[in-house]
């Protein structure tokens, strides 16, 4: 017995793209089949005709309900947006699932002053999203500092806990990891099942070009690419290349931003590493060039907007898979605290756009004849799935897969507002942007969350999703 009827839409699968219907048992799709051939005593059918029906979307890369750098915020105690508004308007965005951060980042377990075990702080980072997240939410593990060998000995509990992903950074001192500690955790991480999230930066040649721009007066916000350079992308993704060589890891590289990092990881792939790339949506749109208008800096998400060609190289390393998924580094505070920072070393990174991925990219590119449907589907949704360890629960339309679905209308335009998005903050940097295709309805193992403008689902229906990345996906590039 069918819970649920979804009839008559354009579906989006891995084999085909067609008119079909899906039938929904419980909290799975339980068929996928020609229109007509479901038995209709069901509960419920949804009208879907000239909709498209693709999974709901995998939002990769998330930081919420985090402390705000007081140098950024210009106050203390400053957090980006909770679980529930991150969530709602991720839902109305037509995403389904959030990866968001969990790890030990006091300034005493930075220090290696106290060691807070890895399962322990999950249960933590947990606790705050359970009752209080409309979707369904995962973590990757930050590992940040000098990591100890007792952190390094809890790796492997914590992938047989679920815990697929581990985030660490080259640069941001406290948070930069030293070359002997990543070379440790890479083996570690690779020796259990896990992959390596990585922010890569060369932070010496930050830290001497951000020097060098403050003595000639040029530290002005809008000089951050100057600073967060094309080559100091290229110096980092080849060193995190020679780890990954040497200790057999996974690596996927968040927030891609130049062409230097492209080119790195194309290369990687063709040697038969399995290297995957991550570009947020705003950095297939703006350039470096739109720091300089009028609260330009809005738009600012670390690494740094690059040129216009890094952003022609991003968009075509998306279409011919060079790159595999897309983000959005969501970091959503108040415009006041976006903009407090006028300088190098104080410009709030990060902006709210856990709602807009899906609907610009498809506007960006599907709609304008650039990317097929299957494609889109993979670069907003089942890459994610497959590289995080969430395929096939999510991320496909596929019997026996959760039911979390969107109908996305094609043909609905509308230029973006405030008033239309969903986050708790008073800016977009995505206002005035004209959409062609927009979500119109999601479902969360199949309940409805979002219905043609109306929340309808409840921030309790939210879970933890616990992971497990299938070995090709770390043998060689996969997708």
């Amino acid at each position: 017995m069918l819970d649920l009827i979804i009839r008559g839409g354009q579906v989006v699968t891995p084999e085909r793209v067609a008119v079909l219907d899906v039938g929904i048992a419980g909290e799975k799709i339980a068929a996928v089949a020609q229109p007509g051939t479901l038995p209709a005593e069901t509960a419920r059918v949804i009208d879907a005709r000239g909709l498209l029906v693709i999974p709901g979307g995998i939002e990769p890369h998330a930081h919420i309900a985090v402390p705000v750098p007081e140098a950024w915020a210009g106050r203390p105690d400053v957090r980006t947006q909770p679980p529930e508004a991150a969530s709602r308007a991720a839902a109305f965005g037509g995403v389904t699932t959030l990866v968001d951060f969990a790890g030990a980042l006091s300034r005493q377990a930075l220090r290696g002053e106290r060691h807070d075990p890895i399962l322990e702080v999950l249960d933590r980072r947990r606790r705050l999203f359970q009752g209080h997240c409309y979707t369904d939410f995962a973590f990757h593990y930050i590992l940040a500092g000098a990591v100890t060998p007792a952190t390094l000995g809890e790796i492997g509990e914590a992938v047989q806990e679920g815990v697929a992903s581990f985030k660490v950074y080259t640069t941001f001192p406290p948070l930069r990891v030293p070359t002997g500690h990543l070379w440790a955790a890479f083996a570690e991480v690779a020796k259990h099942g896990g992959i390596m999230a990585v922010h890569a930066e060369d932070d010496e040649l930050v830290g001497y070009l951000t020097a060098q721009l403050k003595r000639e007066g040029r530290d002005q916000g809008y000089n951050l690419h100057l600073a967060h350079s094309n080559l100091s992308e290229e110096l980092a993704f080849h060193h995190i290349l020679r780890l990954a060589r040497h200790t057999g890891a996974g690596v996927y590289f968040v927030h891609v931003t130049a062409k230097e990092g492209v080119a790195a990881i194309a290369e990687a792939r063709s040697q038969g590493l399995p290297v995957y790339g991550e570009v947020l949506h705003h950095y297939l749109e703006f350039t470096c060039e739109d720091y300089k208008k009028p609260d330009g800096t809005a738009l600012h998400t670390y690494p740094a907007l690059k040129y216009a060609e890094d952003r022609d190289t991003l968009q075509a390393g998306l279409l011919d898979g060079r790159l595999s998924t897309t983000a959005t580094d969501e970091y959503t505070t108040s415009k006041a605290v976006k903009l407090h920072g006028k300088t190098l070393e104080t410009v709030c990174g990060g902006h709210n756009g856990i709602e807009t991925r899906l609907p610009v990219v498809y506007t960006k590119f599907v709609a304008s004849g650039r990317m097929s449907l299957q494609r889109f589907v993979e670069v907003t949704s089942t890459n994610a799935a497959r590289l995080l360890g969430l395929y096939p629960q999510k991320g496909v339309i596929a019997p026996g897969s959760d039911a979390d679905l969107v109908l996305f209308d094609p043909n609905l335009r509308k230029t973006l507002t405030l008033a239309d998005l969903h986050a708790d903050s008073d800016y977009s940097i995505w206002e005035g942007f004209p959409c062609q295709g927009y979500p119109v309805m999601t479902l969360l193992r199949g309940r409805v969350l979002v219905e043609h403008g109306k929340l309808v689902g409840e921030p309790s229906a939210g879970r933890w999703l616990p992971r497990r990345i299938a070995p090709e996906v770390l043998n060689r590039p996969a997708l």
